[in-house]
């Protein structure tokens, strides 16, 4: 149980504060910059090294977030948080993005590296190449099973964390381009506009059918132990202390086997959305697991806040330490205590007296020393040594005590700085080769049967043997596409992969680090999918040491950036298709009917009457944009890119045709487009 760690959030002082006060093990907390709350209070540099001497004399490891993708404008900003973060001697650094996790390992090498939920990773393989990259923990999806989660652990080289409570996001975190493509709010830079909690319905569906209750499963902690989890984690930066101190504590009452009634009804009081859901953890999906926020959570909100302010109102005593007390007659009596290796020895300016009526005794100085409320400490041993008949004053041993634990306490809030190291960050200049088309498609059936100046075509893994053996024979070359969704899936796509190298593909295209593991052990070549949100030269550099051969840019950086990065590998972006907007494990459509009554003809409707479609594969969902990307007319205006991705989804073959014919010859679009990201960018 010592490895086991209740780990909460901080968002604010007050937060930071009832998390520690109510027994959590490890707070996560952000600077300003570069973390996926940007809108949290946070803390500044000039706060950092005393938030984390406060936790560290009170036994709590500080984890800092750095979970956003990053730009190459933003590396000397991420340089400052790692230096700070060093300075202030904190534990570890939670981290998104590839290239930061470089960063990391080349500046801070005492420091630990944790995997953000927003890295996606889902199976054992993709732990398994988190290790290799240097990370020592990983933060699993909220969208795990329990069964799911287990099967990781049994093998996993590295600890692993699980989120217990808090909000759901309808995608599995990490592949939402919803806030970024509606409104220039990314999600994965920390600024996420939440439209999932707004209208969106599919015929016969709630009306939000995007919108999820919030997830509970303090109570299964026990249960989640047994799996191998060490971690169990807290969402909640925006949230108030109160909600901090109320999941903390439900947390520790877990840990000891029950949770009281009324902690439980004050749980759900202080936030929820129409309740909670654990649906995830047992399988059981549905219209169930739902909800939004109504004016009855509100106002139990605020009916239980004054009293469970309480919960954190004063220090709690964390620390055991021991006492040794020596007096001896006309002698100054002194004090000793020790705690976690470090020893303060104090004389009091009182000198033992020859006892006139009642001599001091063992019981009687026992008793003052044990008087340590109001601190964070509590008395362990007490070892004392006087000599008869002597009397002491209560109130000398009082000071000496109170004098000896305000040392201590300073001792241990001292800053342990870890080593900072400069980087070299020197990178080539990338030199672009004449831009190759990329087809992908989401069926075979959308391939035209010509095709011409074509790259390579990519198709699904699930695409049937003979028929991929029969592309295979043509002149353009043939990739896969591993779904980015494998969860409890990764035997079977291995043994897909497999027999896909048989039929003599030239490459897997792959979203996540899990299809990347999984393409490395089946030994095909690799190109990177734009889920990987991939947008600086040092995540390239990354990839290039991972030996993948190219890799599809995040399509949440703008034309002018792309322009700047550096790097050999060869790099391309989404020049046409309609974006995935959200992955989503719990499908909408199943609002309003079953799997076997869908026709994959399912659109989610927003309040604008504006219609995004719904499909499916390998038993998850995703929401595409309303309209496509398309650059075919603006072709001259892309620099240092090597390939153009055009990413058929929901389209028929004779619109993939027509699509490829307007590329080649750089037409306008006929019809409603978008241009992504690439010119507008996103906060």
């Amino acid at each position: 149980m010592d490895r086991i760690e209740i780990l909460a959030p901080a968002g604010t002082a007050d937060s930071l504060v009832a998390a520690v006060r109510c027994g959590a093990n490890a707070v996560y907390l952000g600077t300003p910059m570069l973390n996926a709350r940007r809108n949290a209070t946070n803390f500044s540099f000039e706060e950092l090294p005393q938030v984390v001497s406060y936790c560290h004399a009170r036994n709590v490891k500080v984890y800092i977030v750095l979970n956003t993708i990053v730009l190459d404008s933003e590396i000397n900003n991420a340089l400052s948080i790692i230096e700070c973060g060093c300075a202030s001697g904190a534990d570890a650094f939670i981290v998104q993005d590839l290239g930061m996790a470089q960063l990391v390992r080349a500046t801070a090498p005492t420091m630990q590296i944790f995997a953000s939920t927003q890295t996606s990773v889902q199976t054992k393989f993709g732990v398994d190449l988190l290790s290799a990259l240097g990370f020592s923990r990983a933060i699993l999806p909220r969208e795990m099973s329990l069964a799911e989660i287990e099967n990781i652990c049994k093998t996993s080289p590295i600890d692993i964390e699980v989120f217990v409570h808090g909000a759901l996001c309808m995608s599995v975190s990490g592949q939402c381009y919803m806030s970024a493509m509606l409104g220039g709010r990314s999600g994965n830079r920390g600024l996420c506009a939440q439209p999932c909690r707004l209208p969106f319905g599919v015929f016969g569906g709630t009306g939000f059918d995007l919108s999820l209750k919030d997830l509970s499963i303090i109570e299964d902690i026990p249960q989640l132990i047994d799996t191998g989890v060490t971690s169990f984690k807290i969402e909640g930066r925006m949230k108030r202390p109160e909600y901090v101190a109320t999941c903390v504590t439900a947390c520790n009452q877990s840990l000891k086997g029950k949770i009281d009634a009324e902690l439980k009804d004050n749980l759900r009081a202080v936030f929820s959305r129409s309740g909670f859901t654990r649906g995830y953890l047992d399988g059981n999906l549905g219209k169930e697991m739902f909800g939004t926020r109504q004016k009855e959570d509100v106002a139990s909100a605020s009916n239980v806040l004054p009293a469970l302010a309480n919960l954190y109102h004063q220090e709690t005593q964390l620390i055991g330490v021991d006492f040794a007390f020596s007096a001896e007659l006309q002698k100054p009596i002194s004090l000793c205590v020790s705690c976690n290796g470090v020893q303060i020895f104090k004389q009091s300016d009182v000198v033992a007296q020859t006892a006139l009526n009642r001599a001091s005794n063992e019981e009687t100085i026992r008793a003052q020393l044990q008087k340590c409320g109001g601190t964070i400490f509590f008395a362990n041993d007490i070892f004392i040594d006087i000599d008869e008949n002597i009397y002491i004053p209560v109130s000398a041993i009082n000071s000496l005590r109170r004098d000896v634990l305000n040392e201590l306490l300073q001792r241990l809030e001292t800053v342990k700085p870890k080593k900072f190291l400069k980087p070299d960050l020197t990178l080539p200049e990338h030199k672009s080769t004449k831009k190759q088309t990329v087809l992908r498609f989401s069926n075979t059936n959308q391939i035209p049967k010509n095709i011409n100046n074509v790259g390579s075509i990519i198709v699904p893994l699930s695409t049937p043997k003979q028929k991929l053996a029969d592309l295979c024979k043509r002149k353009t070359p043939v990739g896969v596409e591993i779904p980015r969704a494998i969860f409890d899936t990764q035997d079977k796509i291995l043994k897909l992969l497999e027999d896909a190298k048989e039929c003599g593909i030239s490459f897997a295209y792959c979203g996540t680090l899990d299809g990347i593991a999984i393409a490395q052990k089946v030994g095909v070549k690799i190109m990177g999918g734009f889920s990987l949100n991939v947008c600086n030269s040092l995540s390239l550099k990354t990839l290039e040491e991972l030996d993948i051969s190219s890799c599809v840019l995040s399509p949440e950086i703008t034309l002018q950036k792309i322009s700047t990065l550096k790097g050999e590998i060869p790099r391309g972006i989404i020049a046409y298709g309609r974006l995935p907007l959200m992955l989503t494990r719990n499908c909408p459509a199943k609002n309003a009917k079953n799997c076997s009554d869908c026709k994959q003809d399912t659109v989610l409707t927003d309040r604008l009457n504006v219609k995004f479609p719904i499909t499916c594969s390998n038993g998850f969902s995703e929401i595409l944009n309303s309209r496509p990307i398309y650059l075919a007319d603006r072709k001259n205006e892309l620099r240092n890119i090597d390939f153009l991705i055009l990413y058929f989804t929901i389209e028929t073959v004779n619109e993939c045709e027509n699509i490829i014919n307007a590329y080649e010859n750089g037409d306008s679009f006929n019809g409603e487009l978008t241009r992504g990201l690439y010119y507008r960018g996103v906060d």
